[in-house]
């Protein structure tokens, strides 16, 4: 039984319903720090490749996202907001550097808020993901840089002649630089109005590459070691905390890897990951955002000259079950045994255990469907749940949630049209993107 004190939950009012709804822990409120959730089901980041012309947030964003607030979600991540100029596999996706940015962002937060709902800006660097001949790289008049001079295996940067993969990048000289993009990237996002930012720490990326050593074979203090590896996350994520406090600040993270060629063996991952986690943890963050294996993420990459057939990274195991009990122990736990023995460093330490007034919440990702999410939420395993395609093709999810609706042909729907993710028919960006219907029985 779900005891919602201990949760934080606040009573929910159903004025127009007679009983709960069908997925009652799924739709409750949540305290996630000085905010509160009005309800679990949260809007993952999703890639839309939407800012055009120029990377600066417009019309077509402001109703993607105020569609969805008005369809309930309880937190918005937004997509992938680049800290810097980088030259993406996607030239529209929006960034946060500049004031224009500010600008443009400022008018999707205020109208998220209108709607009722919270926005936290996912801060984001692809690193050595890039590649020099896109335009934005070419303006930003820098290489692409990456923890060592280790290609990523794969790539398809399809606005280029001939579809040309990942290139070698330049290791970063000082990756206290980095820091410092993510640290402005999180001022920026003050300045928009945001809620609150998360770091994408994930899917293959900056941070991702530093913590794999697959990517990261550095001699200094960054690499090496676990310790050293989990130095540039952990020295990002303390950069965001002083710019917002600990309870507006969340991470994602994969460790099950397999996008964008990273994922060490099993018994390398679980320490690494362990380790990084636990230190996140003691921070007492806002959320803990992880995402579990999805064979869809796990891309087959090439072979090299000396090989014969592709392979694949990704290391599929149970997230929850193992890097769970840092975040979130079981309660049933916690009556035999005290907390510190259980987190061990994974405790909050101060200062940071005054900044946030609940406890690190626990959100999963990867393939979620609604009655899985609510059953994890009603068994203490997990707090919120973070949905990512449903939002796509069900721009009042949420809602339709609410009134008992649910997928397998009950209501929401699951038809998102994968040709239209990240481009569009025509000139016309808003196909495939804001125009999925309301449903009709909310």
């Amino acid at each position: 039984m779900l005891r919602r004190a201990a949760l934080g939950v606040l009573p929910r009012p159903f004025s127009t319903m007679a009983a709960p709804p069908p997925m009652p822990h799924l739709v409750a409120p949540l305290k996630l720090g000085d905010l509160t959730m009005r309800n679990r089901v949260v809007m993952a980041s999703l890639t839309r490749s939407r800012s055009v012309p120029d990377t600066v947030p417009n019309k077509y964003n402001l109703e993607y996202y105020t569609q969805r607030a008005k369809g309930g979600a309880g937190l918005i991540l937004s997509e992938g907001t680049l800290v810097s100029r980088q030259g993406t596999e996607w030239p529209h996706a929006p960034g946060i550097w500049s004031e224009d940015h500010v600008a443009g962002w400022k008018k999707i937060t205020d109208s998220v808020h209108q709607a009722g709902g919270l926005m936290f800006c996912q801060l984001w660097h692809v690193g050595r993901v890039a590649h020099p001949d896109m335009e934005q790289q070419k303006r930003a008049g820098k290489p692409v840089r990456g923890p060592s001079a280790i290609a990523a295996r794969g790539g398809k940067f399809r606005h280029l002649p001939g579809a040309p993969g990942y290139v070698t990048p330049t290791p970063i000289q000082d990756p206290w630089t980095i820091v410092e993009e993510f640290r402005h990237g999180a001022k920026m996002a003050k300045k928009a109005g945001f809620d609150g930012v998360e770091l994408h720490s994930a899917n293959g990326y900056i941070i991702h590459q530093f913590l794999d050593y697959n990517s990261n074979q550095r001699t200094d203090e960054w690499g090496g070691s676990i310790e050293n590896r989990c130095k540039l996350g952990l020295e990002c994520f303390k950069a965001l905390i002083e710019v917002w406090g600990s309870a507006r600040v969340g991470i994602k993270i994969t460790p099950c890897g397999g996008y964008n060629d990273v994922g060490m063996p099993l018994p390398d991952t679980i320490p690494t990951f362990t380790y990084y986690i636990s230190k996140i943890c003691s921070m007492k963050p806002a959320y803990v955002q992880l995402v579990r294996y999805v064979p869809l993420m796990d891309l087959a990459n090439p072979p090299s000259p000396n090989e014969h057939k592709s392979y694949k990274r990704g290391v599929p195991h149970d997230v929850v079950a193992v890097y769970g009990p840092l975040v979130k122990p079981a309660p049933s736990v916690l009556h035999d045994h005290a907390e510190d023995v259980i987190r061990g460093a994974a405790m909050p330490k101060p200062p940071y255990d005054a900044q946030n007034p609940t406890p690190t919440r626990l959100f999963v990702n990867g393939g979620l469907l609604p009655g899985e999410a609510d059953k994890l939420i009603e068994e203490e395993k997990i707090d919120g749940a973070v949905f990512g395609t449903l939002w796509i093709c069900n721009p009042d999810l949420e809602k339709r949630l609410e009134c008992g609706l649910d997928v397998g042909g009950h209501g929401v729907s699951q038809d998102a049209d994968p040709k239209t993710f990240y481009a569009w028919p025509g000139d016309d960006p808003s196909k495939g993107y804001t125009d999925y219907p309301a449903s009709t029985q909310n």
